[in-house]
């Protein structure tokens, strides 16, 4: 007896179609464009959940920055004198103090600089 393969085609289909909710509508509405846009969309979002890492790493060390110049010193003079005390702060964490806590930020940067 021959096997007829409507059933999983379908799901497929219904899978794909599920998948480009929201997209534009030939993507849609052609299982074949939306296979291509579903594909390239899932690149998109490896690519750029790496991406992501970058982009704040860069937001925290100019904030870490500008905090920094308030108290007399740079970024870079900042990390060097934190990594000589033996301050084991990750720059999200530094960041953090920097916007939310100065009083903190600022002794910790006491800190860097007495190790100088």
């Amino acid at each position: 007896m021959r096997v007829k393969r409507g059933v999983p085609g379908h799901a497929k289909h219904v899978k794909i179609r599920k998948a480009t909710k929201g997209m534009s509508h030939p993507n849609r509405v052609s299982v074949k464009r939306g296979k291509q846009a579903v594909t390239r969309s899932l690149q998109f979002a490896y690519r750029d959940r790496r991406n992501r890492k970058r982009t704040f790493r860069a937001l925290w060390n100019t904030r870490i920055n500008a905090a920094a110049r308030e108290h007399g010193t740079t970024y870079s003079r900042l990390i060097a004198g934190l990594k000589a005390a033996g301050v084991e702060l990750d720059r999200k964490v530094l960041a953090e103090l920097a916007v939310n806590e100065p009083k903190a930020f600022e002794a910790v940067v006491k800190s860097a600089k007495l190790e100088k």
